[in-house]
């Protein structure tokens, strides 16, 4: 496997469904659990999230949830994620193709 094949790997395990966790996946990863919300707030609630329009902090997403136990790194995450929504996926309802697909009429071709 090559050097960038491993860099767009790690890329994919960092980035998910539009929110950037970073180091944090990494640190979260090497956590003894279960944790409680408030630990993972109070450890990491600084920690910026890179997400369609701009950062968030940890603690700005998981602050608004009531008290949660995380079992596992993958818990903490999926949170995030369903607190996140839809402010993670950009541009609503937004698609490169054309609003005129009419395969009828003869002029789209696919090779």
């Amino acid at each position: 496997m090559s050097n960038d094949d491993t860099e767009s790997n790690e890329d994919a395990q960092d980035q998910q469904m539009g929110v950037e966790f970073g180091s944090l996946a990494d640190e979260l990863d090497a956590e003894e659990y279960p944790m409680s919300k408030e630990q993972v707030v109070d450890k990491y609630g600084d920690h910026e999230l890179n997400i369609a329009d701009g950062t968030k902090t940890v603690q700005e997403v998981l602050g608004q949830q009531g008290d949660e136990e995380f079992q596992s790194a993958n818990d903490v995450q999926q949170s995030i994620l369903n607190m996140v929504g839809s402010e993670a996926v950009g541009r609503q309802r937004y698609s490169d193709r054309a609003l005129d697909d009419d395969p009828q009429d003869g002029s789209n071709q696919s090779f």
